[in-house]
């Protein structure tokens, strides 16, 4: 049975696409210049105004080899995978209007970006030389990646603080301050020319959700749930992408026991298989230009004689559709993550939808720097983290989940929904729309006989 099964899923992989019309996917090259001229653009437009709105004018970041701060990954050009022996960036505003100065304490250039402003052979010294640079540009604030609250912020390490602070001249030690809201800020803000490619990231996601939910993927009585996580992990390999966290599908049917969510997010039945009846969720991701997608979709696999999942199902979709339409409504700039969450659980109440909010910002990560909207176990806020402002340009992943009684099941079920969405300030929209209907296994076919 199991060899047959492998045969079965590796024909699978090996078949053309049944859905036509495939996204397209850079070749490297094409990404790779795609990665840098963003980059350049972000420094140019994006770092001048979070400087002055955080009060910082000469930004240190400073990494060894494999052992990388998140924010120095997002300023490496596209050609390096990691720092190199000790990468220091520094970042100087010199007011006035003037441009930015970027520079590499290096050994290199870090790319085109950050010039290299340290000649071993005339300076020895690495940490001499930063002090020198320091000198002379004489800073006010010197911001540097440490925080308490975000770990997307805390990346210097304590031996790089240390030497830091020991090298440093008494006179700046006052100056030095955590760069936490800067380094928040510059994560999290996406821009006009990510936008213009952000949808079609999300595109490709949803188009290998529905690919794996799909008569092309599971044969009921057949297929497990484990068997569908991997078939998603060798089909991002298959388009040219990698994931950021693995694959999940699970089942919720008729007269079985809901898992927690503690058991729900830890380890599911791997070899659950898939029977018509099922209800399927998947929680899928992948990353692409440095960018990250999150999306929780469901699937319902067709009993003999069936050409649509139950009303009940239906209605539980359409209840956590609502509850996607409460929330975002409640994206206002300026409002603490917590604040919107309040808002969100009482409106729902007063609507009689049965709530759980967990909603988390997206982008240079998968669970990215910005307001934490609630967690799945922390309802009531999230101290920290969920008290960071909602700023605009920035993209969230609206992540939640409604529990409907449904009466053909004679139980509750849970909807769990994920979708990536945009806020310009203004409004917030999906960058590639959000699931209204479920997936079908497997689709009905137009034109049949009856």
């Amino acid at each position: 049975m199991k060899y047959i099964k492998w045969l079965i899923m590796s024909a699978l992989l090996a078949a053309p696409n049944v859905f036509a019309g495939e996204t397209v996917v850079l070749p490297m090259r094409d990404r790779a210049a795609l990665i840098d001229q963003w980059m350049d653009e972000r420094i140019a437009t994006v770092l001048p105004p979070l400087m002055q709105r955080t009060g910082i004018d000469f930004w240190l970041i400073i990494s060894r080899e494999y052992n990388e701060d998140p924010v120095i990954r997002t300023f490496l050009p596209s050609t390096w995978q990691s720092a190199r022996r000790r990468t220091i960036l520094a970042i100087h505003d010199p007011g006035d209007g003037q441009p930015l100065e970027t520079l590499a304490i290096a050994r290199y250039a870090v790319g085109k970006s950050f010039a290299k402003a340290w000649d071993k052979e005339q300076q020895p010294d690495q940490w001499a030389r930063l002090i020198e640079v320091i000198e002379e540009r004489d800073p006010q604030a010197i911001g540097i990646n440490v925080s308490e609250t975000f770990a997307l912020a805390d990346g210097m390490t304590e031996t790089e603080h240390r030497i830091l602070m020991e090298r440093l001249p008494e006179k700046y030690h006052d100056r030095v301050k955590s760069a936490e809201m800067l380094a928040i800020g510059w994560l999290e803000t996406r821009t006009p020319s990510e936008m213009k490619v952000y949808p079609q990231i999300v595109r490709l996601a949803h188009e290998i959700i529905a690919e794996g939910l799909s008569e092309a993927v599971v044969q009921p009585g057949v297929t497990t749930t484990d068997d569908v996580s991997w078939w998603y992990r060798d089909r991002i390999r298959q388009r040219g992408l990698t994931t950021w966290f693995h694959p999940s599908v699970s089942i919720q049917r008729a007269g079985v026991e809901e898992q927690d969510f503690i058991s729900a997010f830890s380890k599911d039945d791997d070899q659950n298989v898939i029977q018509p009846g099922d209800l399927l969720h998947v929680d899928f991701g992948i990353t692409y230009l440095r960018l990250n997608t999150d999306t929780q979709q469901h699937a319902y696999v067709l009993r003999p004689g069936e050409t649509d999942a139950p009303e009940g199902l239906k209605q539980a979709l359409v209840n956590s559709n609502r509850l996607q339409d409460i929330l975002t409504k409640h994206f206002v700039a300026g409002r603490t993550g917590n604040e919107i969450l309040s808002a969100t659980l009482n409106q729902a109440e007063l609507e009689g939808i049965d709530a759980h909010v967990y909603t988390h910002p997206i982008g240079f990560h998968g669970h990215a720097a910005g307001p934490t909207i609630g967690l799945w176990d922390q309802q009531g806020g999230v101290p920290g983290r969920g008290d960071y402002p909602l700023y605009a340009n920035t993209a969230h992943s609206i992540e939640l989940n409604a529990r409907t009684q449904v009466e053909e099941w004679g139980k509750e079920v849970r909807i769990m929904l994920e979708e990536d969405a945009y806020f310009d300030g203004d409004s917030t929209w999906y960058i590639d729309g959000r699931q209204r209907r479920f997936h079908l296994i497997p689709r009905p076919m137009t034109g049949t006989a009856q």
